[in-house]
């Protein structure tokens, strides 16, 4: 109960990224001293220049350094002199050669470590730590993010016991793995003692986009291995029903031949007219006796 995790070091390897990239056997030590004194020593020479993180990455015989702040031109100076400055001091650290690389960050105001930063200086000039917190969160919203939560604690106030307060706007979600939550720390040094301020900042989810297979290789959308086997069946009968579908294209020349014979009588038909036309005369013939005698004897009679 009431265990906390880092909101960056929950989400490594997921969302986020190592801070410092390289890789040691038997001087881990001595190099993981190392970047903790460039940090302190970047820390130190730039206290103003609104550094939000420092990445550093090591190569064979060299030291990258990405120094990513809010102010780049405090960092560089004019004509690149307190770049120099720094890669010198650095140098002189580690005594390896180190190369330095300057971003900018356009929005500070949604950059946590920053913020928190800031509640601090504020709360060193002895301003309300409500008035605090809250222009603060309010800015950050202002600025685009989802959601802050911004916390401070020690003796608020002045006052001779100290306390915890906090001001939260919009939400939050610790617990899942895909938001973009970015936390920093800092510290007010006042007369009365020290007071903490934390800050966590919610930017919105980080949804990687995996590539779909494309639609003419049915196969490929196959979930996995058991699936592929029962697809595989509906994919072999199609040969099996192209059998079955044969003997009804090879009806088509017995059709032709069930309606030769009906063409065939066509002749014997032009046969049978030919004779009734040869006995239409014999049947005129025999006709005209019959309509003689009744000539004859209505003469007669007339």
């Amino acid at each position: 109960m009431g265990q906390k995790v880092h909101p960056h070091g929950f989400r490594l390897g997921y969302i986020y990224d190592w801070s410092s990239k390289w890789f040691a056997d038997r001087n881990y030590t001595e190099l993981l001293h190392e970047d903790l004194s460039i940090r302190a020593a970047i820390r130190d020479l730039f206290p103003e220049a609104g550094i939000s993180r420092v990445e550093i990455e090591r190569n064979a015989n060299q030291v990258t350094v990405a120094i990513h702040t809010a102010r780049p031109g405090v960092v560089i100076g004019r004509g690149g002199s307190r770049v120099d400055e720094l890669r010198n001091k650095l140098e002189t650290v580690i005594g390896r050669r180190v190369r330095v690389n300057i971003n900018e960050i356009r929005m500070p105001e949604i950059e946590a470590p920053l913020v928190a930063k800031a509640v601090a200086e504020q709360l060193e000039r002895r301003v309300s730590h409500r008035r605090a917190i809250k222009q603060a969160a309010a800015r950050a919203m202002q600025r685009g993010a989802q959601g802050v939560k911004i916390r401070v604690s020690g003796r608020l106030g002045g006052s001779e016991m100290g306390r915890t307060e906090q001001e939260r706007q919009g939400r939050v979600p610790l617990h899942t793995l895909r938001a973009d939550v970015d936390y920093g720390t800092a510290e007010a040094r006042t007369s009365l003692g020290r007071i903490g301020v934390k800050a966590w900042i919610y930017k919105g989810d980080i949804i990687f986009d995996r590539k779909t297979p494309a639609a003419s290789k049915p196969e490929v959308t196959v979930a996995g291995e058991g699936a592929a086997e029962s697809a595989a069946p509906v994919v072999q009968i199609a040969p099996e029903v192209a059998e079955s579908a044969a003997p009804v294209v090879q009806t088509a020349p017995e059709a032709a031949e069930s309606t030769a014979p009906v063409a065939q009588t066509a002749p014997e038909a032009a046969e049978s007219a030919a004779l009734a036309a040869q006995t239409a005369p014999e049947t005129a013939k025999s006709a005209a006796p019959v309509v003689s005698p009744q000539s004859e004897g209505d003469d007669a009679s007339a």
